[in-house]
């Protein structure tokens, strides 16, 4: 996975983290938890905050 596959992402997040809101992760967290997903391959620098927002956004709607 790199940064751009959102919605890939979101899956493997609400996957992982079930129980957690993803209002409630703070990016840093949110940014720790998706370079540590497995199958995620790409510069861990990247992964700025709008990328997260995008992300956390996706996720939010894999929860519902």
């Amino acid at each position: 996975m790199k940064w751009s596959d959102i919605n890939a992402i979101a899956e493997a997040l609400y996957d992982t983290h079930p129980d957690i809101d993803p209002l409630t992760v703070r990016f840093t967290d949110l940014h720790n938890w998706v370079v540590e997903l497995d199958g995620f391959d790409d510069d861990h620098t990247r992964g700025g905050e709008k990328v997260l927002e995008a992300i956390q956004m996706a996720w939010i709607d894999e929860a519902r």
